[in-house]
């Protein structure tokens, strides 16, 4: 009888901004223009930085790559969202939800190593010039790179498979935007202690251990710019840095409130907000924080625009 009063769960229903029935159609209009605005300045940076002689270098290259990874992790969630506002069908497969968290979570761990490498080589320019061309070499960069494009994959999706190996019964309404873990465990059955521990260890790996590294690393660079002798030396040192950093926090910072609160101070609207700010506002000032704080990308994007 206690069975037979449980229903296993085949889709789910992605409630998203439901309880604000009057704003749909606005809501897809902003969301529209958004992404739009991600594609645009996020391609424009890979372009100029594939394209412009001067932005041949460890810095842009690494840049180049973040602008498209920046797209990817947009376009796992974005479509999905703007679909259901339009359609108003936010039925999803068990399936679709899986996938969607499989790519969310390794596109995201993906941002997490390339921000630490951007770190290590904004340290390794600052605090060891003469030594910059050797230890950034070309080989070296692809190396990065790749290590950061496939290192978080196997991981994420062990992760993915952790969660959907629960079993999902009763209610099928996940309140959230899209499939992330946190709204996903409250709809799990029985005892998801091991599940949320494997949760905390793959953060501590994804965003704790990155996020150490950066912290080390602008450590180290900030005792280095203190030291310079010249005052405008020390101006461009830190406006260098102040674009990364300002990217790190907006990332970081909703990454680890999400991640790491107690279980116990969720709340959907709470979450729904951090989703937006790790998922797309990111994205989106990640090419205007870069361009406008640069004066190279300026110069760049003006030689290219006449064309």
């Amino acid at each position: 009888m206690v069975e037979a009063n449980f229903t296993t769960v085949v889709e789910f229903i992605l409630l998203g901004f439901s309880d604000l029935p009057s704003l749909q159609g606005f809501l897809f209009a902003i969301f529209l223009i958004i992404y739009i605005s991600i594609l645009v300045g996020n391609g424009l940076i890979i372009v100029i930085t594939k394209v412009t002689t001067a932005l041949q270098t460890p810095m842009y290259f690494f840049l180049g790559n973040f602008s498209f990874l920046e797209i990817c992790y947009t376009s796992v969630t974005m479509p999905r969202m703007m679909s259901d506002l339009w359609t108003q069908n936010k039925n999803i497969s068990l399936l679709a939800c899986a996938v969607q968290l499989g790519f969310l979570l390794s596109l995201g761990g993906m941002e997490s190593f390339f921000l630490a490498i951007m770190a290590y080589d904004r340290y390794v320019a600052i605090c060891k010039p003469l030594y910059y061309p050797l230890i950034m070499n070309p080989q070296k960069c692809l190396q990065l790179v790749s290590g950061a494009w496939i290192s978080g994959i196997p991981v994420q999706i062990a992760q993915t498979c952790n969660i959907f190996s629960l079993s999902f019964c009763g209610s099928n309404k996940l309140n959230h935007i899209f499939c992330d873990i946190p709204p996903l465990l409250k709809l799990a059955c029985g005892d998801t202690f091991l599940n949320e521990l494997s949760v905390y260890a793959g953060s501590m790996i994804f965003v704790t251990v990155p996020s150490l590294l950066i912290l080390l690393s602008y450590i180290k660079i900030l005792k280095t710019i203190l030291k310079l002798p010249s005052a405008m030396g020390r101006r461009k040192a830190f406006s260098t840095c102040s674009s990364h950093l300002m990217v790190v926090g907006l990332f970081y910072g909703s990454a680890f409130i999400t991640y790491f609160r107690p279980k116990s101070s969720h709340s959907s609207g709470t979450d729904k907000i951090l989703a937006l700010f790790y998922t797309i506002v990111t994205p989106l000032f990640n090419p205007i924080i870069y361009s406008l704080r640069n004066k190279d990308v300026i110069m760049a994007i003006k030689q290219l625009l006449p064309k």
